[in-house]
């Protein structure tokens, strides 16, 4: 499938995959953006893409930043009518914490520490111009027709809910017994 990308950067690079089986792309930050503690930015890419019509772009986290850093990627979707630019939309999860050292400053996506004395609070994040921050996969949409009636039809869950299933393990032989209140 051939996707036609412009660059609105001089700054923004061509998505690659970094494996030849990999289902997502790479999306990168052109240029650099700081995300304080409990703050959200959009973090820009510098391309606009032309996704063919019956398709969507799906931006999703990568794995790494997830685990190693206090940075949430949001989901995101690009329609196929969208001609501008993408950005990635960030979440730094991160409490504000007064227990570290003074000189103790923003944090890389790396993860590498960046030690300076400046206004930034503790546990910022860094986002550099050319860093990997999210992945993007190209998926075929399918659009629904709805029809409204007067009831639906009967299923085993029905009306249940957040929490119908249940949130334990259905093997308690895995953790033996749950231990009572009097022991916690």
């Amino acid at each position: 499938m051939n996707v036609n990308i412009k660059r609105l950067s001089p700054d923004a690079q061509t998505p690659t995959y970094a494996h030849a089986t990999d289902a997502g792309f790479d999306l990168v930050a052109a240029s650099d953006v700081i995300i304080e503690p409990g703050e959200t930015a959009c973090v820009p890419t510098g391309l606009a893409f032309e996704i063919p019509e019956g398709f969507e772009m799906q931006i999703r986290p990568r794995s790494g930043i997830t685990l190693k850093t206090k940075l949430r990627v949001q989901l995101g979707t690009v329609d196929a009518g969208y001609r501008g630019e993408v950005g990635v939309i960030v979440d730094n999860i991160a409490p504000l914490n007064t227990e570290l050292p003074s000189d103790y400053g923003p944090v890389m996506i790396s993860g590498d520490i960046y030690r300076m004395t400046g206004d930034l609070p503790k546990f910022s994040y860094i986002i550099r111009k050319g860093d990997r921050i999210a992945q993007a996969v190209i998926k075929p949409v399918e659009q629904a027709v709805f029809t409204e009636v007067d009831a639906l039809g009967d299923s085993d869950r029905g009306a249940s809910g957040f929490g119908s299933s249940g949130v334990g393990s259905p093997h308690p032989e895995y953790f033996g017994e749950p231990m009572g209140k009097e022991r916690i």
